[in-house]
């Protein structure tokens, strides 16, 4: 039985950002489908509403894939489980790429979604394995800075091939660009499978999982994510739409808006996950999440601004949304027993796709288009995730494992 020894410095850091990478190649596999859809509507003669069941058919089976995960995260070293999921990963983008009819696109991006949606839990499976509670927060502040990769060079890179090379061109930059990423990641990363040695029996398996749903403490998280993501979704979905119709920017113009956002988080993520290990998950999920209101009630009432205006405010938003999950995601590794870390992150992850689902779909329920083009009841949905916010707000204080301590108290140990 090998176990992962501890990590120097230089390696440590080699690792995260291995991670980030990982990470990149699936916010940007699941980002870049949405701007796409003008290019696949003419190259497959559908209508927007089957770009939409493509991009609802990852979703779906990343929550499926996350679901069945925890069943079996937990039986296998973490490094060759991410090894094979990611390489899984790569064929499922190389599949959307060659894929000849429409048909087979959605049946790829099916297989994107169950491959890509498990990647994530693995990938804090890992931070909580190797990095001490004390420090989760500045190591998820880097990995999540794909987030912002993602933004800032990823999709704009994405949509900018696709318009002079054809919609397939995004996926073949994935594919090249994770091959890689994974031969770099199976040297870097060390055999992590202490945990194995406690894995159940197969025949335990279907009943330790639903013992998973029934832990008071695991419950109380589950909450706390599904929530989360709701709030941003009632929101975050709409901003491009809203900005066109009801704001008065082109199209093309969106692309820098996005762009200052991502340029932001991508300095601010590293910053708070740093100050989380400080002064603690809870305070500073709390903190960011209240200012968090602010942006949110502003872009659901956003009057008529010029671009500059937008690119300006931008940037608020994209921090605050994206600072908030830096904490959360550190604080859901302190949650379960090291044993069934895995398998407790990878249901987390499904239950955020519903969260994302639910989120998107009823804030697609209070809005409608006005005669003269205008989209009405985007503000309700702000007021409706301001109110959501201090709900998590409140709720936070429930969250956390046996072993969370103060940071203090964390670094003393």
């Amino acid at each position: 039985m090998s176990t992962a020894l501890p990590l120097t410095p230089a390696r440590e850091r080699l690792v995260l950002w291995l991670l980030a990478l990982t990470q990149f190649t699936v916010i940007m596999d699941f980002m870049v489908m949405m701007p796409l859809a003008p290019q696949l509507m003419q190259a497959f003669h559908i209508e927007p509403a089957a770009v939409s069941g493509a991009v609802s058919a990852y979703a779906w089976c990343a929550g499926l894939s996350g679901l069945a995960a925890a069943m079996y995260i937990d039986r296998f070293d973490r490094k060759k489980l991410l090894l094979v999921v990611f390489a899984l990963f790569t064929l499922s983008n190389l599949a959307c790429a060659a894929a000849p009819n429409f048909h087979v696109l959605v049946l790829s991006r099916a297989f994107a979604g169950l491959s890509g949606g498990i990647l994530g839990a693995i990938v804090m499976a890992i931070i909580g394995d190797l990095i001490p509670a004390n420090r989760r927060g500045a190591a998820t502040g880097v990995v999540m800075t794909s987030f912002s990769l993602a933004s800032v060079a990823g999709v704009p890179t994405g949509v900018m091939l696709a318009a002079h090379y054809g919609w397939a061109s995004p996926f073949y930059i994935l594919v090249l660009c994770s091959l890689p990423i994974l031969l770099l990641a199976a040297r870097a990363l060390p055999v992590m499978d202490g945990h194995v040695a406690n894995r159940p029996p197969l025949s335990a398996v279907v009943p330790n999982l639903l013992a998973l749903y029934r832990e008071p403490r695991h419950l109380k998280a589950f909450l706390l994510s599904v929530v989360n993501m709701m709030t941003g979704m009632m929101v975050i979905p709409f901003i491009s739409p809203v900005l066109v119709s009801n704001v008065g920017l082109q199209p093309a113009e969106i692309t820098y808006v996005y762009l200052a956002g991502g340029a932001a988080t991508f300095f601010t993520a590293r910053a708070i996950g740093n100050w989380s290990d400080r002064v603690g998950a809870h305070k500073v999920y709390r903190v960011v999440s209240l200012l968090f209101i602010l942006p949110v009630l502003f872009i659901t009432h956003i009057p008529a601004l010029p671009l500059i205006g937008v690119v300006l405010f931008f940037p608020f938003f994209m921090v605050l949304a994206s600072g908030r999950n830096i904490p959360l995601q550190a604080l859901m590794t302190t949650v379960p027993d090291p044993a069934r870390r895995g398998a407790f992150l990878s249901a987390n992850a499904a239950i955020q796709q519903v969260g994302t689902g639910l989120g998107a779909l009823l804030g697609g329920l209070t809005l409608h288009t006005e005669a003269s083009g205008h989209i009405a009841g985007y503000g309700l949905n702000g007021w409706i995730a301001a109110a959501m916010v201090l709900l998590t707000v409140s709720w936070i204080g429930q969250v956390g494992g046996t072993r969370t301590a103060p940071p203090a108290q964390a670094q003393a140990a």
